[in-house]
């Protein structure tokens, strides 16, 4: 029975691939830029055309869903048995900025097929992973014979991911209701290789501040009183080299509670995957590997929380020599949180950090932006088999699982509808996000159609209760 599904679902993805790419093509030539205000009715036009794509391929409720900011769009597809589990799939059709003179070898808005990849802005980040699920539903249905999906299918496709998501959690907490599921699919993400396809099952979250000192009222000269008031570039060196400790962790009191340690089964995971650390570091451009002691390359990637200064100043900047106390030195710094972790709780014990190591005479301000809880599926979640197993189905050998270094908006659903959250990626790493010559691979954005039509029913046969 499955033998025959699977011939279906591909017959249908093959028969229809032209037709899918030419809409794609459409779709990627609206420059739906967020971070630029000039091209603010450019990502309204990309939600007006997606809603329009989602209606004809069927859904019965599409709607366009205004934010303080930039649209996103809803569609819900209930199933015919109302038993079937709810799956809410996310993504985001803005993109990331992009000009021929960035050094693309074709224009970034016109998209072109060559040598069976697919070059424009958004072609993988997020626009192709995103259209991908309207050939899957349709695959589905055909192969299936249904009138309407398997599960009870949502979508939810934003318009600021990529200037931050600033009205994301607020549209999600309005809309809670109707966004309810019993799993979140991201699209919005990537496997290991072509070669090594990949299910990710976690996203670290993410706390930021900016750090400034601040001495006397005005800059003064060092000979005059360098060495007898306090000097906040001084105090700011300082802190920031209390901290991590010789052994690279995290010395900020409080910092690693809830941190749990990898279980045997999830350092057998990482070790099954292809991973070469003189290739990985050849990819940093970096010369060695650093962190946390005693933790491998991957641990320290994705199952570990981290520090990082990721910018820092004060005083004279220019050419040759300035001999002041500057009035002021700032620093900026980013904490990556894993699994229990908690934003706020991260935001309350570095601010106590700092106050305690400012010295007397210097008054300091730390300014935290918005926080992104990180995001981990249970391994033995019936979700999380079925997504492995379609997959499987669709690249045809056994899928390996990752996790996910950065952060990502998607682990709000996760705190607002309280479920877990899974990634459905087919991007590679030579994709080029946010980068010149974006692209996607023809073969894997097609399997990733195909994956989507096994598991919609894959998902209600083999959900808790399902009959």
């Amino acid at each position: 029975m499955s033998e025959t599904l699977d011939s279906a679902v591909r017959s249908y993805v093959d028969t229809h691939r032209e037709a899918f790419l030419g809409d794609l093509a459409e779709w990627l030539r609206i420059p739906s830029v967020s971070a630029q205000p000039a091209h603010a009715q450019d990502v309204e036009r990309s939600a007006d055309w997606l809603a329009a794509q989602l209606k004809e391929t069927g859904f019965p409720t599409v709607e366009v869903w205004p934010t303080e900011g930039l649209p996103a769009v809803f569609a819900e597809w209930p199933s015919e048995d109302p038993g079937a589990p709810t799956v809410l799939v996310y993504g985001h059709h803005d993109v990331q900025p992009a000009a021929r003179e960035d050094g693309w070898a074709t224009e970034p808005f016109a998209p072109e097929i060559i040598d069976g990849k697919l070059y424009a802005r958004g072609a993988a980040d997020d626009k192709g992973q995103v259209f991908f699920h309207t050939l899957a539903v349709r695959a589905h249905l055909a192969a299936t014979g249904r009138n309407a999906p398997a599960v009870h299918l949502k979508m939810l496709v934003e318009g600021e991911e990529e200037s931050g998501s600033p009205h994301f959690a607020a549209l999600v907490e309005e809309h809670a209701a109707r966004l309810g599921a019993d799993v979140v699919i991201v699209s919005d993400t990537g496997m290991w290789s072509a070669e090594t396809p990949t299910v990710c099952t976690g996203m670290r979250g993410l706390a930021e501040c900016e750090i400034t000192l601040y001495g006397p009222a005005e800059d003064l000269h060092s000979g005059s009183f360098g060495g007898a008031v306090p000097n906040p570039a001084t105090a700011l060196a300082r802190l920031v080299a209390a901290l991590h400790d010789e052994d690279g962790r995290v010395t900020i009191p409080g910092f690693y509670e809830g941190v749990e340690e990898l279980t045997e089964q999830e350092h057998a995971l990482f070790a099954e995957l292809p991973f070469d650390e003189a290739s990985w570091l050849d990819t940093a451009k970096s010369q060695a590997t650093a962190g946390e002691h005693g933790r491998t390359t991957l641990e320290r990637l994705w199952a570990r929380p981290t520090a990082e200064v990721n910018g820092i100043g004060g005083g004279y900047q220019g050419e040759g020599g300035k001999t002041i106390i500057p009035s002021s030195a700032m620093v900026k710094l980013s904490f990556r949180l894993v699994a229990d972790q908690d934003p706020e709780h991260i935001e309350r014990i570095v601010g106590d950090w700092v106050a305690r190591r400012t010295p007397a005479g210097i008054r300091q301000e730390t300014v935290f932006s918005a926080g992104t809880r990180p995001c981990l599926a249970p391994l033995d979640h019936p979700a999380l088999g079925s997504l492995t197993r379609a997959m499987g189905r669709a690249f045809g050998r056994r899928i390996l699982l990752t996790r996910e270094g950065g952060s990502g908006p998607a682990a709000c659903l996760q705190e607002v509808l309280g479920v877990p959250v899974l990634f459905l990626g087919i991007s590679v790493p030579s994709d080029a996000w946010h980068a010149p010559n974006e692209k996607v691979e023809l073969d894997l954005l097609l399997k990733g159609a195909e994956a989507g039509a096994y598991l919609w029913s894959d998902l209600a046969q083999n959900w808790p209760g399902a009959t």
